[in-house]
């Protein structure tokens, strides 16, 4: 079995692949003081509560939290009796590189969020990630990430005006009965849902026109659903896009000796 762990900066998920599917998926706040014992506590007493037997020999991480990998690796070498494969590190290999700026870093999630949307839907794609930071990834015809757009994500940017406007308060984001909010709450909610909407819509469209070709836009992350509402946005929404990459990731790199 397969275990694939996305790190984000907010929640850390972990999945199991059976080799036919994936049997399992939990998440947990992402924290780099964490332990490979602690992981493995948490790990195998969820596994054995879904009468799950130990049977993990391949680890896959990919994390944008560079602190925790240690200890992601510790976990694997200790408790599973593997090498974990790391996206984003030379002995993780790629179907197709980058074409970024040299010395550009890709982010891990990106690079997973790219071959999985590839697999999925081919070229000529943008994938928008919902997450810590809203992200939008562009797919080039091949298969290659060529660049994209990141802009601050919805509760992230909802917590900045909280902290910065003391008399504004927290609220979750929701979509607003109308436009035009006739309370705080309201008002917030409305800037906040409209305001990413009209994110999306614009940097979509100059992605487009700068690519000056048909794109299909495909979404992840957890508010994905939220931003889809009555709204021609997306042409697919898949939450499962991460873990789909890292598990094609894995076996791409199969192939390939350690």
């Amino acid at each position: 079995m397969l275990l694939c762990i996305d790190c984000g900066n907010t929640n850390t998920v972990f999945s199991i692949w059976d080799g036919e599917d994936f049997i399992s998926t939990w998440r947990m706040e992402t924290n780099h003081k964490r332990t490979a014992d602690e992981y493995y506590v948490w790990l195998s007493g969820l596994m054995r509560l879904q009468g799950i037997e130990d049977g993990i020999n391949s680890v896959i991480v990919s994390s944008t939290v560079p602190r925790v990998v240690f200890n992601l690796r510790v976990l694997a070498n200790r408790y599973f009796n593997c090498r974990p494969l790391v996206v984003g590190k030379p002995e993780c290999r790629l179907p197709v590189d980058p074409r970024v700026d040299p010395g550009t870093g890709v982010g891990p999630d990106r690079l997973v969020n790219t071959v999985a949307g590839f697999d999925r839907h081919g070229g000529d794609i943008i994938v928008v990630d919902f997450g810590t930071a809203t992200t939008f990834d562009v797919v080039a015809r091949d298969g290659a990430y060529i660049g994209g757009v990141i802009a601050p994500g919805v509760n992230l940017s909802l917590e900045a005006l909280h902290a910065s406007a003391a008399a504004l308060p927290h609220v979750d984001v929701t979509m607003p009965e109308k436009s035009i909010g006739t309370n705080t709450v309201a008002c917030i909610q409305s800037g906040v849902f409209w305001g990413y909407i009209g994110l999306v819509e614009g940097v979509v469209r100059q992605i487009r026109l700068e690519r000056d070709r048909p794109m299909k836009v495909i979404a992840t992350g957890g508010l994905a659903e939220l931003f889809s509402q009555g709204f021609d946005l997306f042409d697919s929404i898949e939450y499962d896009l991460t873990m789909h990459g890292l598990r094609l990731l894995h076996d791409f790199n199969k192939d390939f000796p350690a």
